[in-house]
């Protein structure tokens, strides 16, 4: 068994916090000689080092599966992790998005290089696009302020994994999504109700979870896959097991093998321990 489990939404509660529960799961999952593969659309600098550090984690999927690396068993964290695959978006591609964010009021986030990048003045406006606390906060910790533009950036970075904004008016929503469909090479998902989120063509959480079991030997009949939001869909789908929690988007729920608690009820952790158990009796 491998474990796959989107963070925000899925396996963090709503206060983005890792439960206790949560915590005696994994170290079932590392007492039994199973990977646990945080799978998050967050840069691969906003996983929490606590994760990063615990014994069950040798890989993490990242940028919405742009990025899968392999941590250094000697000093895992971020900064000394190894990139093993990436699915990066065409620079050209992230122009062209660019070019239609500008006439929109909307945040434009550049992921490259296992960072998120937002120019300054967009970064101190967050608050005018994301009301609620917790995920305000998330938002702030995981992006880093810079003095240029967005294009400046897209430019300048080696690996460009994905780019997003959030928008804050409907009709704006609407009419990027209407001229990204002539934008070719891209992918379009979404991790917020508020944001749009655009990858290379073919890269998601789903083909990265794909790419790391015949990686490592694994038979994806053997994955099980946890998540809440679109961008988690085609991992679900991917899964031998493809589980949402119970606070999921409709059509995750949906798409899904198993729908089990909340993540504030421990649902990703309640429903290891009980795989766990069902293996130990077989």
């Amino acid at each position: 068994m491998i474990v796959f489990s989107d963070l925000d939404g899925t396996l963090l509660t709503t206060a983005k916090e890792v439960s206790a529960a949560t915590w005696r799961a994994l170290d079932a999952l590392a007492e039994s000689g199973f990977d646990f593969v945080p799978c998050t659309g967050r840069p691969l600098a906003g996983v929490y080092p606590d994760l990063l550090r615990h014994p069950a984690v040798r890989f993490v999927v990242s940028a919405n599966g742009a990025t899968v690396s392999e941590l250094d068993p000697d000093d895992p964290a971020a900064s000394s992790a190894r990139t093993i695959h990436s699915a990066l978006l065409d620079r050209t591609c992230a122009l062209a998005v660019l070019e239609i964010a500008r006439d929109y009021d909307v945040t434009f986030d550049v992921f490259a290089d296992g960072c998120n990048y937002l120019r300054r003045d967009l970064y101190e406006r967050l608050p005018e696009f994301m009301g609620e606390p917790d995920i305000l906060k998330s938002m702030v910790d995981t992006r880093i302020p810079v003095d240029e533009d967005a294009d400046a950036t897209i430019r300048r970075v080696r690996d460009l994994e994905r780019v997003s904004m959030y928008w804050k008016d409907p009709r704006d929503r609407d009419a990027i999504l209407e001229r990204l469909a002539d934008v070719p090479s891209i992918d379009i998902t979404r991790s917020y109700p508020t944001n749009i989120e655009v990858m290379a063509h073919g890269a998601s959480k789903g083909s990265a979870l794909a790419w790391l079991c015949a990686h490592i030997g694994a038979s994806t009949d053997d994955a099980v896959a946890f998540g809440d939001n679109l961008n988690d869909l085609e991992m679900i789908r991917c899964a031998g097991i493809g589980a949402a929690v119970a606070n999921a988007d409709a059509d995750v729920r949906a798409e899904a093998d198993v729908v089990c608690g909340t993540n504030d009820q421990d649902g990703v952790a309640r429903t290891i321990m009980n795989l766990l158990a069902r293996r130990a009796r077989a």
